[in-house]
């Protein structure tokens, strides 16, 4: 497995495990991630996982204190994570890829929900309900959550429907809405400002801060989009929201 250390201030390392995007890479990134939480690895804080790499965060003046000779925090660092990244090598082969979760997420498509629906047609010169069948004609992997809390960034959407962001972003995007940004698509858990194009929203609540686990999904999961009607739409959010 290459991969390589970076530094990343007085405070963290970044395991830098690829350049580009793709699952073979976020299968690595995912195990890895779940070796490392399951070792008790001295002074870590947290780990925070991205598209091609790890970021470890931990306590420098407890790294410094356990080290055992005269580096710096940061080498220590590097260094205990250089031993565990060794061990979990050998075991790579022992990972099982093949389970994973599918969450269906029903969106009801343009109008009020998605009013931006038209113009990723128009920009793509194709109909609103070419876009739609595109949308939901495949599924994707959730790589990881980010930018306000449960975000899924997912990956493999069709280039054909691929859509600049807006030039001013909007000041409040509803939560629950469905957005296209370049090559990406995802969906907005909370209300926020925001530049995605929204094509659609569903009535699903992706995040609630008193649930034990507070996302609807995780990094790891497929996400299947399902077109839905606006009143399938109402019926589902007086359940979801009420």
């Amino acid at each position: 497995m290459e991969y390589s250390l970076l530094p990343l201030g007085e405070k963290a390392v970044i395991i830098r495990l690829g350049h580009e995007i793709n699952e073979q890479t976020h299968y690595i990134v995912m195990n890895l991630l779940k070796y490392l939480e399951s070792e008790p690895l001295d002074a870590v804080i947290e780990y925070v996982p991205a598209y091609c790499s790890i970021t470890v965060h931990y306590n420098p003046l407890i790294m410094k204190a356990t080290s055992r000779n005269i580096e710096s925090a940061s080498r220590a660092m590097q260094r205990q994570l250089e031993q565990c990244i060794e061990r979990f090598e050998k075991r790579e082969s022992e990972v099982d890829y093949s389970e994973h979760r599918v969450i269906e997420i029903p969106v009801c498509y343009g109008g009020a929900y998605g009013p931006d629906l038209f113009d990723v047609a128009r920009f793509n010169d194709m109909t609103t309900e070419d876009v739609v069948h595109i949308h939901c004609g495949k599924s994707y992997l959730v790589h990881m959550l980010g930018f306000a809390p449960g975000f899924p960034y997912l990956g493999g959407m069709d280039k054909r429907i691929a859509t600049p962001r807006k030039a001013i972003p909007r000041t409040r995007i509803i939560a629950g809405s469905v957005g296209i940004a370049g090559e990406q698509t995802g969906i907005y858990p909370v209300s926020t400002p925001g530049g995605w194009r929204i094509i659609g929203r569903t009535p699903l609540r992706m995040f609630n801060p008193l649930d034990n686990v507070p996302t609807l999904v995780q990094a790891g999961d497929w996400i299947k989009f399902i077109p839905i009607t606006e009143e399938q739409f109402l019926e589902i959010s007086t359940s979801q929201w009420t």
